[in-house]
């Protein structure tokens, strides 16, 4: 390259860090490196000693992922960005004009993060970090569940029903591989019910509109002191959310109160929080035929007024993120979120760190 090119390439790096270059600050706050052990050890990478292709470097590849979950990239496009942003270059350590990940590399190294239960362990590990800067759960937890859409299957009534009865996508396509790998068989739809509420001109309620969505959901739990992302589980969209409370709760919050929707206000919810001495702050439910009690609408709106928080989750992983599924199987799905989730745990630290700094 042409000495002058150089000295250009510097200068354009500078006056990307001069106008403020978002990734600088993520590398700053983030210590990606803690990340290296886990990676290694979960991974099994060798020592090079046998020869053959050198792997890219573990980091970076995880660097990788979380910019494809900040903007819901697919494999695909997210080889052309690295080759395509200079700032992206610099973030992930790769030199101009030096080999990149393509897409293939992309996803093969997801995948093995995901069937090694690497990427979890990676979640684990920034949760211990967080510990160890001060971050420490407190002042209770929220959990709260939301619909991610997944590409919608379009199967035949024998082929629905099979899916229904349990089986895998290898045996309902025996005899067609290529589409067995190209079905998801965990998905399911569920009615979705939301939107504006709109009222008769007496002033009653009308039935708020049910639109079904195919996809799955993602279950987490967050702490009311600093928001971050504390458990998570990801099941098909048709799995009950009440069911799931005691996967979410972490028992190490230094509060014992709990906050959730009327969904999870299950009778064996309430007795296992109180077997694991948790208080329980879910919502109550409205008797049937019958006003909710003014005295429980106004607890109920106390406990929304906290519970709230853990819709900004959602809100930064859908408008910031674009959080879409685009791939097959819950295993997959489950990794994709579960870089979201690890992603929105970073903003959130650069968030408190810059609140730290000003004080």
């Amino acid at each position: 390259m042409n000495p002058s090119n150089l000295f250009g390439l510097s200068d354009h790096l500078e006056a990307l860090s001069k106008h403020g270059d978002p990734l600088e600050v993520l590398d700053a706050t983030v210590d990606f490196e803690y990340f290296r052990g886990w990676l290694v050890e979960g991974l099994g990478y060798g020592d090079g000693s046998r020869g053959g292709r050198p792997p890219f470097d573990p980091v970076a590849m995880v660097k990788a992922l979380i910019l494809q979950a900040r903007h819901n990239l697919s494999d695909a496009r997210m080889e052309f960005m690295i080759r395509d942003r200079l700032s992206w270059m610099r973030f992930l350590g790769f030199d101009l004009g030096a080999p990149t990940p393509d897409e293939n590399t992309i996803r093969h190294f997801r995948n093995r993060l995901t069937e090694a239960g690497t990427l979890k362990r990676a979640m684990k590990a920034f949760e211990w970090r967080l510990r160890e800067k001060g971050y420490i759960p407190m002042s209770g937890q929220i959990a709260d569940a939301r619909l991610i859409q997944a590409p919608r299957q379009r199967n035949a009534d024998a082929e629905k029903a099979a899916i229904k009865a349990g089986k895998s996508a290898a045996e309902i396509w025996p005899d067609e591989p290529n589409k067995a790998a190209q079905k998801g068989t965990d998905a399911r739809w569920t009615p979705k019910v939301g939107g504006r509420i709109r009222h008769r001109p007496d002033g009653m309620p009308l039935p708020q509109i049910a639109a079904p969505v195919f996809g799955c959901k993602s279950r987490i739990s967050i702490d009311r002191r600093f928001g971050f992302i504390r458990e998570s589980v990801v099941t098909s969209a048709s799995e009950t959310d009440g069911r799931q409370l005691p996967n979410l709760i972490d028992r190490e919050n230094t509060s014992s109160e709990v906050w959730a929707d009327t969904a999870y206000r299950l009778q064996r919810n309430e007795k296992w929080l109180a077997r694991h001495l948790m208080t329980s702050r879910i919502h109550r439910r409205k008797p049937a035929g019958k006003p909710l009690p003014r005295a429980t609408a106004r607890a109920n709106a106390k406990k929304s007024s906290i519970r709230a928080r853990v819709e900004r989750v959602f809100a930064h992983q859908k408008n910031r993120f674009g959080l879409f599924i685009r791939t097959i199987g819950l295993a997959r799905a489950e990794a994709k979120l579960t870089l979201a989730n690890l992603a929105y745990n970073f903003d959130r630290l650069i968030l408190h760190e810059r609140r730290n700094a000003r004080e």
